[in-house]
């Protein structure tokens, strides 16, 4: 009896690539979030105001497109494998060196040479994983795939309890801790095999008279970045906008005004990971039978409602409620984008294309926390999330639907090469 192709397991290598790839994208939301929850802490060491302090994220957020630019092409020159082996030793020994750091421009510093080699992670990373999972069942992992940043964050508030909360250690221990997940990463990945579709794409553009400038004068590559950039940076601050400032709002809500244990901010933050975790995954499979865009618009649609009871809940049941809600909603837009993006991506570029697009993004979104923080100071907490949060929904909604897919392509042939593309 024959098996299908959907029903067929994954390969060990395939596994190992998607494992490496979700592991990779888990450390970055790990540290990242690290640098969220003890940002007051270390702005009191440092003698650094939050605003002050919160330009570390934005300058470790605006050196991603640098790390996705260089290890991108490097990608696509000599192919997934190494350059993301290499990637991961350089940020897993930055992140590491932060631990170190003895004031506060050193640190700045650090973080944005963090930023250097987290900008390559997710693009390089996906390309692979989905270059290598069936066509049919690419939804689904890629919302299994955007999980791991909230299992990150996820794996981050834990520590943070654990360390901070529990055993009294200071900052400096959340950074040390961030080498082990990284140097997890780091020996799967050396077990993956390199693309076969890079290998074969790398090939038919070799024997082609193709340049880069033709790359580049293209009307459809060229219109489909600017716009990829454009839908990344309102996703971005979608991201950022619901989950950055929010462990600080609720430090501020819950522990303060609501007299509540320590603890129950970082918990609050454990389930809606959880919640993001769900969406992500739920959202990425039914991509797979409605259509990217139809679960993009959706998941946006459905987080407009949800802003008030996420934003201006006073009660600690429905603050929980609501942080769930709408990370179930944030994130299950989230889940269909590393499938959405590469499906979008000519073959001869995937490992450029997409990672320089989302962290372009990502770049413009960088302001979100200085923005937010900013105006919780004078107008609080609820008004600086919300008044962020419903344009964005908006513009995510209207960006997405004028936007195009390709939901199911079969990467490796003509309909996704770039030769194919820039002749016409």
């Amino acid at each position: 009896m024959s098996i299908t192709r959907h029903s067929q397991k994954l390969t060990s290598d395939q596994r190992n690539s998607f494992a490496a790839a979700y592991l990779g994208w888990a450390m970055d939301a790990f540290d990242y979030f690290l640098v969220v929850l003890i940002y007051a802490q270390i702005a009191k060491d440092f003698g650094k105001s939050l605003t002050e302090m919160s330009l570390i994220t934005t300058m470790t957020l605006i050196m991603r497109p640098v790390g996705a630019f260089i290890f991108g092409l490097w990608a696509d020159r000599a192919g997934r494998r190494i350059p993301l082996m290499v990637d991961v030793s350089f940020y897993s020994v930055v992140g590491f060196l932060c631990a170190f750091a003895p004031n506060f421009w050193v640190l700045m510093v650090l973080r944005m040479l963090y930023g250097i080699g987290m900008g390559g992670e997710w693009g390089l990373g996906a390309a692979l994983a989905m270059e290598k999972i069936p066509t049919e069942r690419r939804g689904f992992f890629s919302g299994i795939l955007q999980g791991g940043y909230s299992m990150g964050y996820l794996m981050a508030s834990l520590a943070f309890l654990v360390v901070n909360t529990w055993w009294g250690l200071n900052w400096r221990w959340m950074f040390a801790l961030s080498i082990v997940p990284a140097l997890i990463s780091l020996m799967i990945r050396a077990r993956v095999e390199e693309s076969e579709v890079w290998r074969e794409s790398r090939q038919r553009f070799k024997s082609t008279t193709t340049s880069v400038g033709d790359i580049v004068k293209s009307p459809t590559i060229w219109k489909r970045f600017i716009f990829l950039v454009l839908l990344m940076t309102a996703f971005n601050w979608m991201s950022h906008g619901t989950q950055d400032v929010y462990p600080t709002f609720l430090k501020e809500t819950v522990d303060s005004g609501l007299g509540f244990a320590k603890s129950t901010a970082t918990w609050i933050a454990v389930v809606y990971n959880l919640g993001a975790i769900v969406g992500g995954a739920i959202a990425g499979a039914l991509s797979e039978r409605y259509g990217r865009r139809t679960l993009i618009v959706l998941c946006a649609v459905l987080g407009l409602p949800i802003v008030p009871l996420f934003a201006y809940s006073s009660s600690l049941g429905m603050i929980i409620l609501g942080s769930f809600l709408m990370q179930v909603m944030v994130q299950g837009a989230w889940g269909v984008i590393p499938a959405h993006l590469t499906e979008l991506s000519p073959d001869e570029i995937r490992g450029f294309y997409p990672g320089v697009t989302y962290q372009l993004g990502n770049c413009l979104a960088a302001f979100n926390l200085p923005i937010q923080e900013a105006l919780a100071s004078s107008h609080g907490y609820p008004f600086a999330l919300s008044v962020t949060i419903v344009p964005v929904f908006i513009a995510v909604i209207a960006l997405t639907l004028i936007g195009k897919e390709q939901k199911g392509i079969q990467f490796g042939t003509r309909d996704t090469s770039m030769v194919a593309e820039t002749a016409g």
